[in-house]
């Protein structure tokens, strides 16, 4: 795959300014971007050029484009429980890189996450749920597994762990390792606090 030139122009770094600043305005109540369907209409006859691809959890209290300050048409959201990768979210974040230039990838976990906690009462011994979760904990067990068990603190530091492994994958990815290499593109993990409504990005 060729190295994707960003078409917004922006680069990794300046993408993550842009995300955090927005989460900035968010937290002190002075959003500049609202849901508006005029909004809409202005992004709708062009071609599309967002700027960051957001993966995060499907939870209900972390809607993405709300807690960044985000317009139409300004970055891609993938949510999943717990950010969970599967073929067709790698493939998502395949696309919006390779084909849209987007040069910012940005895995969010946040505390009290239902699907972290899953995984931790089912590797407890608990019982293993059925059906398409069952393939969710799977995933987010060995997050669970080095953390360890025995530590009372496994769940904040299993979410933890589960974004960093998460942003391993992707940089790991095979369309995505050259451009991360190469400096076009950057994949980088934060958690959300529910309670400020605050970014934190987390050390690689």
């Amino acid at each position: 795959m060729t190295v994707p030139r960003p078409t917004t122009g922006r680069t990794p770094r300046a993408a993550l300014a842009e995300l955090l600043a927005g989460n900035r305005r968010f937290v002190s109540g002075r959003p500049v971007h609202g849901h508006d369907v005029t909004a809409a209409a202005a992004v709708a006859s062009g071609d599309q050029q967002p700027y960051a691809v957001l993966l995060g959890c499907v939870d209900s209290r972390v809607p993405l484009e709300a807690i960044f300050d985000q317009t139409f048409g300004s970055i891609c959201v993938i949510r999943t429980g717990a950010h969970v990768l599967d073929r067709a979210v790698r493939g998502s974040v395949e696309y919006a890189v390779d084909r849209l230039g987007v040069p910012l990838v940005m895995v969010l976990g946040h505390e009290r996450c239902g699907a972290v906690a899953a995984a931790v009462d089912t590797l407890r011994g608990g019982e293993r749920p059925g059906g398409a979760l069952a393939y969710v904990v799977d995933q987010i067990a060995p997050a669970v597994t080095e953390v360890g068990l025995a530590d009372p603190g496994v769940h904040p530091m299993a979410v933890r762990r589960h974004v960093l492994r998460t942003v391993a994958a992707l940089r790991a990815d095979d369309l995505l390792a050259g451009p991360v290499t190469a400096g076009a593109v950057d994949v980088v993990g934060a958690l959300y606090d529910l309670a400020t409504g605050e970014v934190a990005l987390l050390d690689r």
